[in-house]
């Protein structure tokens, strides 16, 4: 006999469980058996011999959870979340125990467990997968797998006795006022406003000192930094993965990027997002989940302050911020204005908009004066749109009708559907085009032609072929991976600003801040001196409002404008939305119809290139609804929360 299933037979409700179960209890599945209380804390609870436990089984696909017993021999080491080795048919698999204590379906005989494989999250951690799996409407057996060790861990070491660290009654962020952290980790909620040019470790220090506490950063450079110095000072924190175990064991606190917020810690006493904004704190495979929105439901259901530490704060943050009750904290505006670096617009309003210099005077200017400079164009390759010079017709493939590019051996190159044709004008036949749209590799060559030295081409992981040269040009994976320059140029912000993307302006806005921390610092009064440490902006569109955000440094302004926008025009944070696509996105669209009446709360949009937007006025909405519908057997993929439709 394998298993028994707990439920009807694999519904998408056995599979997402119930979301904001209390934590310490086990998932009651619609279908199945309600669990018994899983009981408490690692190491208290655990199962006598002949306890039912409920199984999560390794495989993605798989929509069911499993009743097992637990064999005597393994009945001390068999908790929630403790990652075990099962019979289901033919194959031994491994999974998660879920829930312990639970009622099987009478008449069924049960198999047991073959052997306790590691120690996995705690039971805090296992609620919060199944809240996820409904959230992010994907499976729970990923979630338990990022929320795991990388490695086996056959037992835990010993606990670590939290260090004592008084907690300072305020901090001091930049030129701002004092910050009191009596008012910054007692609200559930709490979103801090720290300028691009403001080291935020002074708040992530105090949060460190309450105990343990999980903090998160978008990139390993961050994350290792705030670890460095914060073991430095003397904080109980480990980093992910190596620390896993020391804080799973207790007593420490975790520093990582994104994952981190499914680690294992406890007694948690906050937890904190660092650049909340930040593209990078999204999982791009499925489930599709935001650490941020992760990190506000784990610290709300542990009951614990969730501080979220952004520039430039997300809509998202600021909507989860009104409906919480939570506060925002932000300095003045002179002293906010200090924290920002020094933009200057090139206006490009006046000139071809099939051929804008990408070098202007300005730029010009700054590379003739001996500065560093790192141009920023998110456009690979020699030339990315092309026009004949005979009949000034756009380049396009025959076959889908798509924008041709050119490589480096100057073929055209169609990336949509990968045809190829010599560089010929398909209307004239002449072989005279321009490049209208340069790519990185095109704008590399015409720099070093000007400037008469070498400049560095940064591939697109930010490597590059020996040391960078004085003059660097890449996509803005370089603002990430380069060391302190004097200017940075955004060489065509267009691209940004007027992207189709919903969250085009908040991207723009969130690639100034990555090119100020670059810079140096506001000089007031300072005079625009070509050599001048700055972020140099080429726009036609210099009265954007995140533009004026960036050149007056008031983040405020935009996010007001911007959520009236969203408001209006239907978007999120206003919406809930999920992009659904894959083979069978077809047959698993029309199936939501039975759950949602035409005219309905529940939005279709599409298909567009074979992908749904599905549109709702709530999460809750959205995510019971696909939670009800049947996964046709194939390929799918739901995108909540999607950052690029």
């Amino acid at each position: 006999m394998g298993g028994s299933p707990a439920g009807d037979g694999g519904t998408q409700g056995e599979l997402f469980g119930v979301p904001g179960q209390p934590a310490g209890q086990a998932a009651s599945l619609p279908g199945g058996h309600a669990g018994a209380p899983a009981g408490g804390t690692p190491g208290d609870g655990r199962p006598a011999g002949g306890v039912v436990v409920r199984v999560v089984i390794d495989v993605r696909q798989l929509h069911q959870q499993f009743d097992y017993l637990v064999p005597d021999e393994l009945a001390g080491d068999v908790g929630v979340g403790t990652l075990v080795e099962v019979h289901l048919g033919p194959r031994r698999l491994r999974g998660w125990v879920v829930a312990v204590g639970v009622e099987p379906p009478d008449g069924v005989e049960l198999r047991s467990l073959t052997r306790v494989r590691s120690v996995g999250p705690d039971p805090g951690v296992v609620d919060l997968t199944a809240w996820g799996a409904w959230r992010f409407a994907g499976s729970r057996s990923a979630l338990l797998a990022g929320a795991s060790a990388p490695v086996l861990v056959p037992r835990l070491p010993r606990p670590r006795r939290p260090r004592n660290h008084r907690l300072p009654d305020a901090v001091t962020l930049g030129s701002g006022p004092p910050l009191a952290t009596s008012e910054v980790f007692t609200a559930p909620l709490s979103v801090v406003r720290v300028p691009p040019l403001v080291d935020p470790y002074p708040l992530v220090a105090a949060a460190a000192g309450r105990g343990p506490c999980v903090i998160v950063a978008p990139t390993h450079q961050r994350a290792r930094g705030l670890l460095d110095r914060l073991v430095a000072d003397g904080h109980g924190v480990a980093g992910l993965p190596a620390g896993w175990a020391a804080a799973r064991a207790g007593g420490v606190g975790v520093v990582g990027t994104r994952g981190a917020v499914w680690a294992s810690c406890a007694p948690l006493t906050s937890v904190v997002v660092v650049d909340e904004h930040d593209a990078s704190l999204a999982q791009t495979q499925a489930p599709t989940w935001h650490a941020r929105t992760v990190a506000i439901e784990r610290a709300r259901a542990a009951g614990v302050p969730c501080v979220l530490v952004s520039p430039v704060p997300s809509l998202e943050a600021l909507g989860a911020l009104e409906a919480s009750g939570g506060r925002l904290f932000a300095s003045p505006q002179p002293a906010e204005a200090a924290g920002w670096p020094e933009v200057e617009v090139v206006d490009l309003r006046y000139e071809d908009p099939l051929g804008a210099p990408l070098i202007t005077e300005a730029l010009a200017g700054a590379l003739r004066s001996g500065a560093r400079v790192l141009c920023v164009l998110n456009r690979r390759g020699r030339a990315r749109l092309l026009a004949c010079n005979g009949c000034g017709e756009i380049v396009r493939c025959e076959t889908c009708g798509r924008a041709m590019a050119q490589d480096t051996q100057g073929t055209l190159h169609c990336a949509a559907c990968a045809t190829e044709r010599p560089a010929v004008c398909a209307v004239c036949n002449r072989t005279s085009l321009r490049a209208v749209r340069r790519g990185v590799s095109r704008l590399a060559e015409d720099l070093a032609a000007m400037v008469g030295e070498d400049v560095t081409e940064l591939a697109a992981d930010g490597s590059a072929d020996g040391e960078t040269t004085r003059v660097t040009v890449g996509t803005e994976a370089a603002l990430h991976r380069l060391g302190g320059v004097d200017v940075v140029a955004l060489v065509d912000f267009d691209q940004e600003l007027l992207s189709p993307r919903f969250r085009a302006g908040e991207e723009a806005l969130a690639l100034v801040v990555a090119a100020g921390r670059l810079v140096g610092s506001r000089a007031p009064g300072s005079s625009g001196a070509p050599g001048r440490p700055r972020v140099l902006i080429q726009t036609s569109v210099p009265d954007h409002p995140a533009v004026a955000a960036a050149r007056t440094a008031d983040p405020a302004a935009f996010a007001a404008g911007e959520w009236e926008r969203r408001r209006q025009l239907g978007w999120p944070p206003a919406t809930a939305m999920a992009l659904v696509s894959g083979e069978v996105a077809a047959e698993f669209i029309d199936a939501m119809a039975a759950h949602a009446t035409a005219g309905g709360p529940i939005e279709v949009l599409g298909p567009v290139d074979e992908r749904w937007l599905v549109r709702a006025p709530s999460h809750d909405l959205l995510c019971d609804v696909l939670a009800a519908v049947p996964r046709p057997p194939g390929r799918l993929r739901v995108e909540m929360d999607p950052l690029r439709a």
